[in-house]
Parts: C-alpha cells; sequence; structure tokens
C-alpha cells in the first residue's frame, strides 16, 4: 500500500493545508491520489454524493485531488453537542451520541471501519495521503488510538510531522512530540516540515541544524506564511480572516453560537469584496448589521437557551424593526419558528423549547438524519441555487407555504410576507456566484460585483501546491510513495 500520513504537533498545525496541498500536487502529475482522514471531530461537515457526511477538510481535500467526497475517506466522524459528548458518524452514518468514555470503549470497532474504508480507498487509488488528528503525543489518549500512531502502526504508514512556527515554540513541539512517542512510533516518522514562516530563513537555520542533529530526522523544508490563503476549515474560527473593518459595505453579522456547525457556509461571504462579516459573540450586543445571521447549530435547543441568556431576542426584534434583513440557515430556520421539541434526546437532554416566533413553523427532531447534495432556484427571483441538507429536523406550519427555495419540485424553508426574513435548510448557499449576488441584492446591497468562490478555493489549491514544490525537498515523499518524482534538492 502507497500511503503517507501527516500529523502535527498541535491543532491547526497545518495538517488539512500539507494533505490538500499534496492531493493537489499529485493529481497535477496525473497520479492516482485520494485523501484520507481515520477520525475526525468537526462540526463543520459536507455530504458525499453516496449519501454519507464527512468533515469539510475531506471534501475540499478530494476535490484538490480531482475526486467526488466518499465516505471512505473520513470513516470515522464526531460531531460535539455537549461538553463531554458528541454524536458519532461511522461511515457517513450517525449511530447515536457517546460520551468521551462510551466512545473510549467503542474505539475497537470503529477500528474496523477504518481499516475496511482505507482498503477500499487503497483498492481505487495509487497514493493515499492520511490526515491525523490534534496530536500524537496526546499521551493519555494513546490506549486504543485510531486517529495518530495507532492507525499509523497498523497499517505501517510512514509519518511526517509537522509544526506551526507562527505559534512560537515550534523546535519545542518538535523534540518534545518526537520525545514522548514509543520507540515503534517514533521509528515511522521519516521527516520534519515547518509551517507559516515569516521572516528571515538564515536566522532560523541554527535551529534546524540543531534540530536534525538531536532528532536523526530531516527537516524536509519550510512553508512561508501565505497570506489569505482561503481553504476550507474543520473548526476553529480562531483563524478565520475578519474583514469587518471594510467601510462602506453591506454589513452581514453570523451569530457566534456556542455548538455553531458548518461555518464554511459564510467563507465566499468573508471573501467578498463588498461585503463586512462579523461572527460575533453572544456576549456582546449584537453589532450594526444589514443582515444578520442564524447559522447551523449542533445543539440547536441549547444555543436558543444561549441566545435568551444574552438577551439577543430583543436585539433581533430591534434589528429587524429598523429595517434588517434576517436569514436563518438549518438550526437557525428552527430556531425562528414557535417550537423545537427533541423528544429523544437526539442533541441532548430531550424536551421542547419555545422558539422566537418570527415563523409559524414547528420542528421536531428525529433520528433519522437528513443529508443529500440538492439544487434547484430561489422562489424570490428563480436564480439557480446548489447546496447541501444535514439535519435531523422536520419542520411544518403556515409559514412553509411560503417556500424560500424550489429544489427542483420540493419546497424548502420560508420567507415572510415581508421578505425580510428568509429561513432555509440548505447549506452552502453563497457558494455559486449568481445565487450569492442574489441574495446580496436581497439583503440590501446594490450593484452587486461579480465573486467566484469556486474559482478562488481552486486557485488557492494550486498556490498552496506551488509552495511545497518551491519549499519542500519532495524527493523523500516520492520515495516514501514509491513514486518516480523530482530529484532531491535544496531546501528554498
Amino acid at each position: 500500500m502507497s500511503s503517507l500520513m501527516i500529523q502535527g504537533t498541535t491543532s491547526d498545525a497545518g495538517k488539512s493545508a500539507l494533505v490538500t496541498g499534496l492531493c493537489r500536487l499529485l493529481a497535477r502529475n496525473a497520479i492516482s491520489v485520494a485523501p484520507f482522514k481515520p477520525q475526525n471531530m468537526a462540526l463543520n461537515s459536507a455530504v458525499t454524493d453516496n449519501g454519507g457526511e464527512i468533515g469539510r477538510a475531506q471534501a475540499a481535500q478530494a476535490r484538490a485531488a480531482g475526486l467526488q467526497p466518499h465516505t471512505d475517506m473520513n470513516p470515522v466522524l464526531l460531531k460535539p453537542n455537549t461538553d463531554t459528548g458528541s454524536q458519532v458518524i461511522i461511515d457517513g452514518q450517525a449511530i447515536g451520541n457517546m460520551d468521551a468514555r462510551t466512545y473510549h470503549s467503542y474505539k475497537p470497532v470503529a477500528m474496523r471501519s477504518v481499516m475496511r474504508a482505507f482498503a477500499r480507498l487503497h483498492a481505487r487509488h495509487d497514493v493515499v495521503v492520511v490526515e491525523g488528528a490534534g496530536s500524537p503525543a496526546e499521551i493519555n489518549l494513546r490506549r486504543g488510538d485510531i486517529a495518530n500512531m495507532g492507525f499509523a502502526l497498523a497499517t505501517r504508514t510512514p509519518v511526517i510531522l509537522v509544526a506551526d512556527i507562527d505559534r512560537g515554540g515550534v523546535f519545542a513541539h518538535l523534540y518534545g512530540t518526537l520525545a514522548l512517542l514509543e520507540a515503534d512510533e517514533r521509528h515511522l516518522v521519516r521527516g520534519m516540515i515547518i509551517n507559516r514562516f515569516r521572516g528571515d530563513k538564515e536566522l532560523l537555520q541554527s535551529g534546524i541544524d540543531w534540530l536534525e542533529k538531536e532528532t536523526g530526522l530531516p527537516v524536509l523544508g519550510t512553508l512561508p506564511f501565505l497570506p489569505d490563503l482561503c481553504l476550507e476549515g474543520e473548526d476553529s474560527l480562531t483563524r478565520r480572516n475578519s474583514n469587518a473593518s471594510r467601510n462602506n459595505h453591506l454589513k452581514v453579522v453570523v451569530a457566534a453560537l456556542p455548538h455553531l456547525s458548518n461555518h464554511t457556509d459564510f467563507d465566499a461571504l468573508n471573501l467578498h469584496p463588498q461585503v463586512s462579516l462579523t461572527f460575533a459573540p453572544l456576549n456582546s450586543p449584537l453589532p450594526p448589521a444589514d443582515l444578520l445571521i442564524l447559522p447551523g447549530s449542533k445543539n440547536v435547543r441549547k444555543d436558543l437557551d444561549a441566545l435568551r441568556e444574552a438577551g439577543w431576542p430583543q436585539e433581533i426584534n430591534r434589528h429587524l424593526r429598523y429595517g434588517g434583513r434576517l436569514l436563518g440557515s438549518c438550526g437557525g430556520l428552527q430556531m425562528l419558528g414557535t417550537q423545537i421539541a427533541d423528544p429523544h434526546g437526539i442533541e441532548g437532554k430531550a424536551g421542547t423549547s419555545k422558539g422566537l416566533g418570527l415563523l409559524d413553523l414547528k420542528t421536531r427532531l428525529e433520528a433519522f438524519k437528513q443529508l443529500r447534495n440538492v439544487s434547484g432556484h430561489l422562489c424570490r427571483d428563480g436564480v439557480r441555487v446548489s447546496g447541501y441538507e444535514i439535519h435531523s429536523g422536520t419542520s411544518k406550519g403556515p409559514a412553509l407555504q411560503r417556500p424560500a427555495i424550489d429544489l427542483d419540485g420540493r419546497p424548502d424553508g420560508a420567507i415572510s410576507q415581508d421578505e425580510r426574513i428568509m429561513a432555509t435548510y440548505v447549506h452552502g448557499l453563497f457558494d455559486q456566484s449568481a445565487a450569492c449576488a442574489s441574495l446580496l441584492r436581497w439583503a440590501g446591497l446594490q450593484d452587486v460585483s461579480e465573486s467566484s468562490f469556486q474559482q478562488r478555493l481552486l486557485k488557492d489549491m494550486d498556490r498552496l501546491a506551488d509552495a511545497l514544490e518551491q519549499h519542500i525537498d519532495l524527493a523523500p515523499l516520492y520515495s516514501l510513495l514509491e513514486l518516480a518524482g523530482p530529484e532531491k534538492k535544496e531546501r528554498a
């Protein structure tokens, strides 16, 4: 099996980006390559063509490789819905909620799904590039590990370790991680990469020389910090580029809910030259906005409680009173209704919550999760839209008689009589240029400029692949993958 695993010294060290770049680079060289992440914990997910759910980063990596996303690329997905528990998704389908202890006992079963998915990918592709999760040096989680070295040992997959110098302490991260590995684990590590460097490389070289001498492993290269690189993220908002300082633009505010999911829905807005986007924490007053968005949530009733505790319902009513527009996306749609019932405890404690009452609809959460890629047109102006649905709730009520979207014959969502409130179960509405422009016009922006989010994603994937070609010694990686590749070169 020809495979290579990218592990990181910390979360957000650059594992996802490196796998994306390698998939793009190999695909450009006509090599059949697929991404793989054994276990992912993320609230950003995507729907595959075979009707399952995987981490959003793996879907983006699939596109970088020129493939359609498939559940085999991420066989285990954990979607946190409490501080100690998650919904567990195996081979694309939710099997229920587990707390951390229960899931730890379940790992041997999950590992069997991981190994079967990995074997299926290898049967279809020449190379599989594997992404680890978090750090392999979490010694309290080593027993039963399926995400990092546990997987690498089971498959004898060589490992490249990446660290983020922008955080500081890069040499301690790399040296310390290696020191905490067992001998058989460390034997699988074949090199290191330093990520997000900005500065004079000559000042870095003495540290690299020391690290290589002390560890006996090569530093294969130093990737520069790539400003404004747009890649769909796993989960964290911490590295989201904020454009909130833009003046004289349409002001869009997204409520930063405690269990916010699929914030990648708004990446296209963040990059749009005429939009000022803010993720607003609930512990602060609602900022001035032309468009307010209530996004998806992995625990809708709990996030609705958080909105109320923060006094946001009054802020939302004031926003509408002064002419603002309001969009509810998936969980946001459910919050806008009159009632949310969770009789089976799908997202937490069983019970019923009163909604915000801005749309006349009620939602009931069921165990069966609706997963599908969809297309259709906006009911307001007929503009074509496409996206995906991931939700357990079924909504009913008079408000739905004025749908927001016609999904090729199936109505979705609602738009209020005064057209100030729109709600939909469809994620990814802003990703397509025409739909994004239509929604921005509805929100009050005139003379919308053309902005292609999809082209930007592909451009930045190529930009990342170009950086790997320029700054990483690829010859050892090609050798590990048993591929004919570039001759060994000096690090740029």
